[in-house]
């Protein structure tokens, strides 16, 4: 079968996962080298600090974090949302703590079952059909009983939407409660800085911007804000919010990868956004009854999702794939399973058309190329499905 692939192949799924950046590798690599253990006192353990510490100030840079050491190192977003989803979070040890977690409808896995709140302290926040919280509901329910902590993603994975983030934190500052996003999307394809998205703490992953996989960060809006209660305890690294010697480097790779994304954004951002306008409109013309999920919202400028009706999801990412195009159907982190997506199903989209979703998602690599040759694999595919179904109508 592998002689059956083309030798080039078009990866259009940057939002499970982006190549690793020249600049994160070479970093990688030498980091790799660095011999002494972070925590250690002599000139080894030192060296291997200071490939830390500036990674730390690289990522406080790309959060806009008030200072480096409001920064803390975790293996990645899933970490990150674990250890900062608990009742404990902002809250100081003689105070009582938190009463309820809202999470948005359409949050990652990580968010909605990743947290350490009892289930029935949990309310899960409705989306509009665009996509986007609903901020009347929010404000019905901060006006209730017991400070809550909001879980908002910056962006969706799946279509790229982007949330009211500083509208709903807002909200819930005003009634008393903290505010924790999910900005791993944001982070290099469009602002993520903390203070101007109004939140308490913010989850950042190396490997969605370019970075190594097994590194991430939390992000807070001060160096004195407490994450609450330790996810991982033992050595008392990362100053006690997160035990385990760091992984240096990863961490070494994430910081280039982020000096990486803070020195191209503006112009990356434009770019990012031609290319796919251009997806879609190979879509529309291979396929002119496909549904766009999110257009009536502001989205992410590298993120495409759609259905054609009547097309399973399954069936067309195979073909795509065997053409050499490699796209997904929502979230890499759902076990690998093509299912009918959450977040289109809490946007009220019918199930059978759900079923067909697909999403394309841009990168620093993705180039015209990229969309000529999956202009052309979906162009192939589609009619070779319609023809199918021809010939079964016969």
């Amino acid at each position: 079968m592998a002689a059956l692939r083309p030798a080039t192949r078009t990866y259009l799924d940057y939002n499970a996962t982006a190549p690793l950046r020249p600049q994160a590798r070479e970093a990688l690599l030498a980091a790799s080298e660095a011999t002494g253990n972070p925590s250690s006192v002599h000139a080894e353990g030192r060296a291997a600090r200071r490939i830390v510490e500036d990674a730390r100030a690289e990522i406080a840079g790309l959060a806009g974090a008030a200072a480096p050491r409001a920064v803390t190192f975790v293996s990645g977003g899933t970490e990150a949302a674990n250890t900062a989803l608990n009742p404990r979070f902002g809250i100081g040890q003689k105070e009582e703590p938190l009463d309820r977690l809202v999470v948005g409808a359409g949050e990652h896995p990580c968010i909605l079952s990743g947290h350490r709140f009892p289930a029935s302290a949990v309310e899960v926040a409705p989306l509009g059909a665009d996509g986007r919280i609903d901020l009347d509901w929010l404000e019905a329910a901060c006006g209730r009983t017991g400070r809550i902590l909001l879980a908002l993603q910056g962006a969706n994975n799946e279509t790229g939407v982007i949330q009211p983030v500083a509208e709903a934190a807002a909200l819930v500052h005003a009634a008393g409660g903290y505010v924790f996003c999910d900005a791993v999307q944001l982070a290099g394809r469009t602002d993520c800085d903390i203070a101007a998205l109004g939140v308490d703490a913010l989850a950042l992953s190396a490997h969605k911007m370019g970075g190594p996989k097994g590194a991430g960060a939390l992000a807070a809006a001060s160096a004195g804000f407490s994450l609450g209660e330790p996810l991982i305890r033992g050595g008392g690294q990362e100053r006690g919010v997160r035990a385990g010697t760091e992984n240096v480097a990863a961490i070494a790779g994430f910081g280039a990868a982020a000096r990486a994304c803070m020195t191209e954004i503006r112009d990356e951002a434009a770019r990012l956004l031609v290319l796919r306008d251009c997806l879609a409109d190979a879509v529309r013309d291979a396929a002119p009854d496909a549904v766009t999920f999110g257009v009536a919202s502001p989205r992410l400028p590298n993120t495409l999702c759609f259905a054609v009706p009547g097309v399973e999801a399954a069936t067309l990412m195979i073909a795509l794939d065997l053409a050499g195009v490699a796209v997904s159907s929502g979230s890499a982190c759902s076990s690998g399973k093509v299912t009918p997506s959450h977040v289109l199903g809490a946007m009220g989209v019918r199930p059978e058309l759900a079923r067909g979703a697909i999403r394309l998602s841009l990168g620093w690599s993705s180039a015209e190329r990229d969309v000529e040759r999956f202009a052309e694999a979906f162009r192939g595919a589609i009619e070779r499905m319609r023809a199918g179904r021809a010939r079964l109508a016969l």
